[in-house]
């Protein structure tokens, strides 16, 4: 570590000492805000399907009777306006941005609701996509919240690492699929939970079968998951298992998420709001 460490343990060895008990400052919310707790969904790798549980995952809290939130923490890969059907675009009110609420009244904040078109690309460098995402926290109109689910980045770099760093993240939820290296990815999402202090959840494991239409028997297309294994061997509950469903895919492609039927989150969703990690 050099005498001028900017935090960014990315860069870091592993032997380097604040990368093993990291600064953690949080970012105070804008006192016109109320967020009772924040939820990161997170993957060690892409195309997993993290937004769908994300916004699965908000749709249910919301159906529970909760008042929810999503950041869209992925900035350069925003797709949640896109499932939820957002058209129109935040504006500034009293010097804080509105988030756009959805049609069941979930508040979304993106960078594609602030874009003049959404296929624009984001062509920025990690620190200003930080510094982005601190201000969706800081510099939004947050209306009385019980449950903020933030859409992360895959990975470990420079985004998951400021939102750990800065927003009052009270516990995770690990998205992954079936295939075998799954406990390679996981075990990456559940080591920077641990350096960060913050508690895993649970694991959510998506594309997990497909279902018979004539039968209903389940076809695992990936082969035998392992995501129960490196569930059990870390002491962490594997909290659903989501089948795949052209329907779920066709409604984020109408940005109709919000209306999904199916139950496989009931017990993310009360783990969520017990805050209990078994």
């Amino acid at each position: 570590m050099s005498g001028n460490c900017d935090q960014n343990c990315s860069s870091c060895g592993e032997d380097c000492p604040s990368r093993k008990t990291p600064h953690i400052e949080k970012e105070a919310l804008n006192p016109a805000s109320t967020v009772r707790k924040v939820v990161a969904v997170v993957s060690g790798k892409g195309g997993v399907g993290k937004s769908l549980v994300s916004g699965l995952l908000a749709v249910s809290l919301a159906r529970a009777g909760k008042k929810t939130a999503v950041l869209d923490a992925d900035i350069t890969g925003p797709s949640v306006p896109k499932m939820f059907g957002a058209a129109s675009r935040v504006y500034e009110e009293n010097g804080l941005l509105k988030p756009v609420a959805s049609s069941s009244g979930i508040e979304l904040m993106s960078l594609n609701l602030l874009l003049e078109s959404e296929t624009a690309p984001v062509v920025w460098r990690g620190p200003i996509i930080a510094g982005t995402v601190k201000q969706f926290w800081t510099d939004v109109h947050w209306d009385n919240i019980d449950v903020m689910v933030v859409d992360m980045p895959p990975g470990t770099g420079d985004v998951p690492l400021t939102v750990f760093q800065s927003l009052p993240v009270d516990g995770i939820l690990i998205v992954t699929s079936p295939q075998d290296l799954v406990s390679m990815v996981v075990e990456k999402a559940i080591n920077m939970a641990a350096l960060m202090n913050i508690p895993v959840y649970g694991i959510i494991e998506n594309m997990s079968y497909a279902e018979c239409p004539d039968c209903g028997k389940k076809i695992e297309l990936f082969g035998a998951g392992k995501t129960a294994e490196v569930a059990a061997r870390h002491g962490i509950p594997l909290l659903a298992q989501i089948p795949v469903r052209p329907e779920l895919a066709a409604l984020c492609d109408a940005g109709k998420i919000e209306e999904f039927s199916g139950t496989w989150l009931d017990g993310a969703v009360r783990t969520v709001i017990g805050g209990k990690t078994e």
